[in-house]
C-alpha cells in the first residue's frame, strides 16, 4: 500500500484503524515503514504511537468517555487520532504539548473536514482545562486493575483466581514495559563467546540471556537488518521460546517430531543439535511451512529438516509406521504470555477462545502419543499463562495416557519448577515472554 503522507502521527492513526479492525500490529508496523520514507527517528515515534496506543486502550478509552457525548456517532479514527494525542500527552515526556495539540489538529482537517477539526480541536481543550481521570480513583478493585493495565476484567479475573491478585497484578503491570531484543545463537555457525565478541565490536550492547543458555540480550541496534541476521548466525527468538526446546533430551542422531511447527524458531533450534538426526516439521498451512524452510535456509540447517503440510491430529494418516525419539508439541494458544510483543491478544480472544483451544490441544497430545517410542518424551509447550491450556491439558491427557508421567522439565539455567515439575515463566519474572513447559516420558 502507497501512502500519501510521510507524517509519523497520521501513518500511526491510520494503523491504528487497521488493526482495531483486526490486523496484526507488528506486520502492519513493517508494512508502513517499508512503504514509505521517514526518518529514523519518526519511524520510532511512529512505532512507539502505535504500540502504545493498543498497550493503553482500556485506559484511553476509560479517560475520552467524558469528553464525548454521543460516541456512536464519532467515526472511529476521529477516536483513535485522540486517543495517539492522549497517550502523547500522558507517556511520552520529550514531546511538547503544543507539538501534539497543533499536529491532531492538523490530521483532524486532513482526514477529515473543517467540523472534523473544530471538534478534535474543542476536545483536546477541555482535557487541558480539566484533565484526564485517573484509573486509580476506581473503588472496584477488578475494574481498577483491568482499566490501569488495559487487560479485560474477565482475565483480570481469571488470572487472579488462579494465581492470587497480586502476582496477577505484576504481571499485568509488566506488560506495558518494551519487550527485550533477544537472538538465539545459530551454534551450527558460530559459538556463543564468538558472536559476543563480534556483536560487541558492533555495537549491539550484547549480554548473556539470564533465561536461555543460547540465548542473548541486546541493548542496541537493530539485529534484523544486519549481516549478523542475514548471514544466518543468529535467530530472532524470545528467551522463554527457547525453552521447550532446552529442555529435551535431544542426541545427534534422533528423529524428532515437531508436530506445530511453524513459523519455525523452534524447528531449526532442534536441528541445530542434530547432526546425522533429522527434525520432521509439521504444520497444518503449507504457505507457514515456506517460512519453515527459509529460516532453515537461512542457518543452513535444511538438510536437517523435513516439512510435512499436515494437521498434528492426523499424525497417523501419514507417519503410520513411524515412530520418534522425542515429540515436541508447541501447541496453537489464546497467547497470553505474548501481550508484551502482541499486546492486541489480550482484546482478540474470549473464554471461548481459551476452552476451545484446551480442546485442540488436547487432540493434538492424544493424536501423537503413540508416535513417540517407549521411553522417549513429548515436550509440551504454549505461550499462555492460564491453567485451562497449561496444566488443565496435562491432568486430562495423563488420565487418559496413564503410560506417560510426568517428569520434572530440565533447563540449563536451573529454573524452578512448581511442585509437579512443570515449568511457568510468566511476563513479570524476567520481562520475557510467558511460557509454560512439561516434559513427558513415555514408560517402556
Amino acid at each position: 500500500m502507497k501512502y500519501q503522507t510521510n507524517n509519523p502521527r497520521e501513518l500511526a492513526v491510520r494503523t491504528l484503524m487497521r488493526t482495531s479492525n483486526g490486523s496484526y500490529s507488528n506486520l502492519q508496523i513493517n508494512s508502513v515503514i517499508e512503504s514509505t520514507s521517514m526518518s529514523d527517528v519518526d519511524k520510532g515515534l511512529f512505532t512507539t504511537i502505535v504500540y502504545g496506543v493498543i498497550q493503553h486502550r482500556l485506559t484511553l478509552e476509560y479517560q475520552l468517555a467524558p469528553f464525548i457525548k454521543e460516541p456512536e456517532k464519532t467515526e472511529n479514527w476521529v477516536k483513535e487520532l485522540l486517543y495517539s494525542a492522549m497517550y502523547q500527552l500522558q507517556y511520552l515526556d520529550r514531546v511538547p504539548k503544543r507539538a501534539i495539540f497543533d499536529e491532531s489538529i492538523k490530521i483532524a482537517k486532513s482526514m477529515g473536514h473543517d467540523g472534523t477539526r473544530r471538534f478534535v480541536t474543542g476536545i483536546l481543550h477541555q482535557m487541558d482545562r480539566k484533565g484526564l481521570s485517573n484509573p486509580s480513583d476506581i473503588k472496584d478493585p477488578l475494574e481498577r486493575l483491568s482499566i490501569q493495565t488495559s487487560v479485560p476484567q474477565w482475565l483480570v479475573k481469571l488470572v487472579s483466581d488462579q494465581l492470587g491478585e497480586k502476582k496477577a497484578a505484576t504481571i499485568f503491570r509488566s506488560l506495558n514495559r518494551a519487550p527485550k531484543q533477544s537472538v538465539r545463537v545459530n551454534k551450527h555457525k558460530i559459538s556463543k563467546s564468538d558472536l559476543l565478541g563480534q556483536l560487541s565490536k558492533a555495537g549491539f550492547d550484547p549480554h548473556p540471556s539470564e533465561v536461555a543458555s543460547e540465548g542473548l540480550v541486546l541493548e542496541k541496534g537493530q539485529v534484523l537488518h544486519s549481516s549478523f541476521f542475514d548471514d544466518g548466525l543468529v535467530a530472532i527468538q524470545d528467551e522463554s521460546a527457547m525453552l521447550p526446546v532446552e529442555s529435551m533430551p535431544i542426541k545427534a542422531d534422533d528423529l524428532i517430531l515437531d508436530a506445530c511447527s511453524a513459523p519455525g524458531g523452534k524447528t531449526t533450534q532442534i536441528a541445530a543439535n542434530l547432526k546425522e538426526g533429522r527434525v520432521v516439521a509439521l504444520d497444518i498451512h503449507q504457505n507457514k511451512l515456506r517460512n519453515v524452510n527459509h529460516n532453515a535456509q537461512r542457518l543452513g540447517l535444511s538438510e536437517r529438516v523435513e516439512t510435512h503440510a499436515l494437521d498434528a491430529r492426523q499424525v497417523d494418516e501419514q507417519f503410520d509406521d513411524e515412530f520418534f525419539d522425542h515429540i515436541l508439541v508447541d501447541a496453537p494458544c489464546t497467547g497470553f504470555g505474548l501481550m508484551r510483543r502482541k499486546p492486541e491478544i489480550r482484546y482478540d480472544k474470549t473464554m471461548a477462545d481459551v476452552n476451545h483451544l484446551a480442546e485442540i490441544q488436547g487432540q493434538i497430545l492424544a493424536a501423537v502419543a503413540y508416535k513417540v517410542k517407549p521411553g522417549g518424551t513429548i515436550t509440551y509447550s504454549t505461550c499462555t499463562i492460564v491453567r485451562q491450556e497449561n496444566q488443565g491439558v496435562i491432568a486430562k491427557f495423563i488420565d487418559a495416557h496413564p503410560e506417560f508421567e510426568v517428569q520434572p522439565t530440565k533447563t540449563d539455567m536451573d529454573l524452578k519448577t512448581d511442585e509437579n515439575g512443570m515449568l511457568n515463566i510468566y511476563p513479570d519474572d524476567f520481562d520475557s515472554d510467558g511460557f509454560f513447559v512439561c516434559s513427558m516420558v513415555r514408560k517402556s
